[in-house]
């Protein structure tokens, strides 16, 4: 495809998502300075839409970017804006405030700032449970026939869970417990632990088995839960665009555990996917930008923007590479990077 044929392109993307307008030749003809005559960008805005690039509508003259267009734009066209250094500040602000957050804590802090500053909602996994290993597990009676199940993981996540039981235990109970699980459950990751191994470790408390059982559970119920944790955050902003209803809304939050699937299939750069697109999420107006964090060398999770068709790509794909690089940074207790070791994996 021709240079002149790209920046044409490019200019119908940018004041379409500038304004959700069809765009015609004229104002095109404007944004170039007039280097290119209308008449010669009528007939490249043909050949394109011939191309499946461009679509006419059928109320003016002007053309809208299909996915197709839309896909070209951003992978092949478009030039992320660089982040200001007032905008690295204030991201560096808010991990400078969470310096001593838990790894939980510093995502769903991170996620929650995202959204605000994209004004767009953010799905994350807490997938860096995946590598904490169980450090702590505990019963505390807190009424009668009442007790809450603590589970702490090397990772800083921590969780409870109200067992409601139909008897009290005794202190020989819960001391059994306790001295059980800190044997057979302290050191074990959370990805071990599966229905399997916590059959298997059942049967070995004996005569303890029917009455305990149901903390053993709460404990693999917990676990479950951390390793499938999906966090929605500024799902509210999702409300002010006009692109969507309010029933449009209600299914991306409903689908949140399957745009969780999604962030899991991201592994590196930062990757886009249209509604229209996929079967999996079934808002065909919307799309998903999707990126992934590590921590000590391994993928510790992933969040992913979730706004209308037309977003500002050029200006929330540099946020969402930077976010990227210091999630990165704050897991795995790097310190001060220079410049250069803080740019985030290329975008793909």
């Amino acid at each position: 495809m021709e240079n002149r044929t790209l920046r044409i392109l490019e200019a119908i993307v940018d004041e379409y998502i500038r304004t959700g307008e069809a765009v015609g030749s004229k104002l095109i003809a404007e944004k170039l300075g007039n280097t290119v005559s209308s008449a010669t960008i009528r007939n490249e805005m043909a050949a394109l839409e011939q191309k499946g690039y461009l679509e006419h509508t059928h109320t003016s003259s002007g053309r809208l970017p299909t996915y197709t267009g839309l896909r070209l734009y951003i992978e092949q066209i478009m030039s992320p804006s660089p982040l200001s250094d007032e905008g690295k500040r204030e991201i560096d602000r808010i991990f400078e405030d969470m310096e001593y957050a838990s790894d939980e804590e510093l995502i769903n802090g991170a996620s929650r700032a995202l959204a605000d500053i994209t004004k767009c909602a953010i799905v994350s996994t807490g997938s860096a449970s995946k590598f904490s290993v169980i450090t702590r597990v505990d019963v505390i009676p807190t009424g009668r026939r009442v007790y809450v199940l603590l589970l702490i993981t090397s990772g800083g996540s921590i969780r409870n869970r109200v067992c409601r039981l139909s008897f009290n235990l005794t202190d020989e109970q819960m001391d059994f417990f306790r001295q059980f699980v800190s044997e057979n459950l302290t050191g074990i990751n959370l990805e071990e632990l599966s229905d399997d191994y916590i059959d298997k470790i059942s049967q070995a408390m004996g005569s303890y088995m029917m009455t305990l059982s149901p903390l053993l559970k709460a404990v693999a119920d917990l676990s479950a839960e951390m390793r499938q944790k999906v966090e929605l955050s500024g799902e509210a902003n999702l409300l002010t665009c006009p692109e969507f209803s309010g029933a449009q809304v209600a299914r991306l939050i409903e689908e949140k555990s399957e745009l969780g699937r999604l962030l899991d299939e991201t592994f590196s750069g930062v990757q886009v996917k249209f509604g229209a697109d996929s079967n999996t999420f079934a808002v065909t107006n919307s799309s998903f930008i999707t990126t992934s964090f590590s921590k000590d060398g391994h993928k510790a999770g992933g969040f992913g923007v979730i706004g209308p068709v037309r977003l500002d790509y050029k200006k929330i794909v540099p946020y969402i590479q930077y976010f990227s690089s210091k999630i990165t940074d704050a897991l795995s207790g790097a310190g001060d990077t220079t410049d250069e070791e803080k740019e985030a994996d290329s975008f793909e």
